[in-house]
């Protein structure tokens, strides 16, 4: 949620974030309205009882006609508080509904537009020159490490197994995740797949993205489509001690999405799937330092990314392909040969505060007084990571070379030869 103090002193700085998201700005007048309406029925019903407690004080010293005129009136208020908090109730919940609909407010600098309309910010190592690429699941396929025909088999489209050396290549990048986040002093976790609907919702993943995440109806649970849900929740109605600096958490989970409206998109493969695993670096800061602890993400994750050598790009995403808790989103892109461009295998994202107003998550800033604090993801490796290395790394005679980072993490291998 954003803050309301904000929105009532100014406004047109979130009606310009919606613009730069190319959304309506309706959200925020009715968002306007709807705290003006809670204050105003707080208000009313804060006076009637006030009333009502001074005539409670009033009547026993009361007689005769008197006492019969505060009884009455006594009795006439009490059905006037009993609608005013009723009134209240439902103003709460109004502004609680306008407050949900509204997403972060954007940061300065962040470029205007959609999907299409990101910054590159740099690119990073040479694109190797690969006379006619096979794809990566060709390559896969090759050294029986990715089996997308089974996968279909058991589950259905967009599912897969990784046998023998696919499987040790994505056991051995994520271990290799974690080791470096450790190494930078986050602390490692496994968290639970499933999450309360409190959890999915105070991440912001039950709006726009609703129609993304898979839903338990038996049990009201949900299915996370990344660890930033649990660890975000993790601190949830707490206050939390950041007197040391962030506490950063790096999350590894199996997680799961619908892919709802792609259908026939990046079929081909493992890019698109249903379920895949992942290492997410959480942090929680407070907000002045929530600006460096974004670009410190940032930099992990192309750490990760040099130590498995493939030539990547920085881009500074548009506001229109935020979501809504993000105030700013740094993607990397790594160049995928067998077609001839960039693709998304990390993402970190600022939301400020946005996810833990929700959430309830403070600290104690310099007076001891509880301030909300500011939440930041970011990817560390997940199986996308997969197709660029083995495309990258693809040899003529239909080896892989394995970086030499990720070598202790696969047995010592250097090669990987496609079985005969």
């Amino acid at each position: 949620m954003i803050d309301l103090r904000l929105l009532r002193d100014d406004p047109d700085r979130v009606r310009a974030s919606q613009r730069l998201r190319g959304e309506s700005t309706e959200v925020v007048d009715e968002l306007l309205r709807a705290d003006e309406a809670r204050r105003s029925a707080t208000q009313r019903f804060e006076a009637m009882r006030a009333e009502q407690k001074s005539l409670s004080k009033q009547v026993p010293k009361a007689a005769g006609d008197e006492r019969a005129a505060l009884l009455a009136r006594t009795k006439e208020l009490a059905a006037e508080v009993k609608a005013a908090e009723a009134e209240t109730t439902a103003a709460d919940e109004a502004l609680r509904q306008a407050h949900l609909a509204v997403p972060n407010v954007v940061q300065e600098g962040v470029p205007a537009g959609g999907e299409d309309d990101f910054v590159v910010l740099r690119e990073v190592g040479d694109i190797p020159a690969i006379d006619n690429p096979k794809d990566h699941l060709e390559i896969g396929e090759a050294l029986r490490a990715i089996d997308t025909e089974r996968g279909a088999k058991v589950s259905g489209s967009r599912f897969y197994f990784l046998t023998g050396v696919g499987a040790l290549l994505q056991l051995g990048l994520l271990q290799m995740a974690i080791a470096q986040a450790v190494e930078h002093g986050f602390t490692p976790s496994i968290t639970p797949s499933l999450v309360k609907p409190e959890s999915m919702e105070g991440t912001g993943f039950l709006g726009a993205h609703a129609s993304e995440v898979y839903r338990l109806e038996a049990d009201d649970l949900y299915l996370v489509g990344t660890s930033e849900v649990p660890l975000a929740a993790y601190h949830s109605n707490e206050i939390i001690d950041l007197e040391g600096g962030p506490e950063r958490f790096a999350g590894w989970s199996s997680c799961y999405r619908r892919e709802a409206g792609s259908y026939g998109k990046d079929v081909r493969g493992i890019l698109r799937v249903h379920q895949f695993d992942k290492v997410e670096m959480f942090s929680f800061c407070r907000p002045e330092e929530a600006a460096d602890e974004h670009l410190r993400l940032l930099a992990m994750e192309e750490e990760m990314l040099a130590k498995v050598e493939i030539p990547y790009r920085v881009i500074d995403v548009a506001a229109g392909d935020l979501g809504s808790s993000a105030s700013r989103k740094f993607d990397c892109e790594a160049w995928v040969p067998s077609q001839g461009r960039y693709r998304e295998v990390t993402s970190t994202s600022n939301c400020t505060t946005f996810q833990a107003r929700r959430l309830n998550i403070r600290y104690r800033d310099a007076d001891g007084k509880p301030q909300t604090a500011a939440t930041l993801n970011g990817t560390l490796a997940t199986t996308r990571w997969l197709i660029p290395i083995l495309e990258n790394h693809q040899q003529p005679d239909g080896s892989v070379r394995v970086p030499k980072a990720l070598q202790p993490y696969v047995g010592g291998r250097g090669i990987l030869e496609p079985s005969r």
